[in-house]
């Protein structure tokens, strides 16, 4: 047996239809997993690039939207990307910005996590999850409040989750993504002199791709990684190393 095969499992990804969401749902696929493709938009151009997916409206503006979508769904994975980031000056952060960011990235995540793990242990079944945290996760960055401290929230979450399930047959890890040649990079990346900065203190010397993000989560949602609980894979090309 391929321990890293996916070949009857169904996974559902949160945030599929673009970048690192859509890499994660393609990885998922060739990996032999059914997908489940959610999104607040459309994620047809996501379920066109597998051969075994479905689509599935997610609209985490209200961070209960996954309510019961486990009930009718016999999701083995899921993996939480879905997020939204706000940035201004601490100083002039409002309300709004803090409990938008906070209930899609940290809210949303907990209470999605909550009824995935009601079903599988419903039915008696094991099943993983991989939710998507940051370098923010461990960093704090600036003019991002919301975003960091949802991020670090995201990490001790899954330390928390991964504690109360590991012994009932759910794993629950994270990914920290470090900078990815994504649509929300592309400032970044046209900015010769953040390039630059950036490129330096990558001790790989690349962009990581949204690919990069994808076999990851196929890893930590496989059965190679059976005895990983509680871990943040940082997926950073040396990021955090330096």
């Amino acid at each position: 047996m391929n321990p890293f095969s996916l070949e009857g499992r169904t996974a559902l990804v949160t945030g599929a239809n673009t970048g690192i969401g859509q890499a994660i749902s393609v990885s998922l696929g060739k990996a032999g997993a059914h997908v489940i493709c959610a999104g607040r938009s459309s994620c047809a151009e996501t379920v066109g690039m597998i051969e075994s997916a479905e689509e599935l409206q997610l609209d985490f503006s209200d961070p209960m939207a996954a309510q019961g979508i486990f009930d009718g769904h016999d999701v083995d994975i899921l993996v939480n990307n879905a997020g939204i980031i706000r940035r201004a000056d601490s100083v002039d952060f409002s309300e709004r910005d803090w409990d938008d960011v906070i209930g899609v990235n940290l809210k949303a995540v907990f209470f999605t996590c909550q009824s995935f793990a009601k079903a599988r242990l419903a039915r008696g079944a094991t099943g993983a999850i991989v939710n998507i945290a940051s370098l923010l996760s461990f960093q704090g960055g600036i003019r991002v409040p919301s975003y960091t401290a949802s991020k670090h929230g995201v990490a001790g979450l899954t330390k928390l989750l991964a504690n109360e399930w590991a012994a009932k047959g759910i794993n629950v890890n994270a990914i920290a993504p470090g900078y990815i040649a994504t649509n929300n990079t592309e400032a970044l990346r046209n900015d010769p002199e953040r390039n630059k900065a950036i490129l330096e203190r990558i001790p790989a010397g690349r962009w990581g791709e949204a690919s990069d993000i994808g076999e990851a989560a196929v890893f930590l949602a496989s059965p190679a990684a059976h005895y990983i609980h509680g871990a943040v894979l940082n997926v950073d090309g040396g990021w955090l190393a330096r």
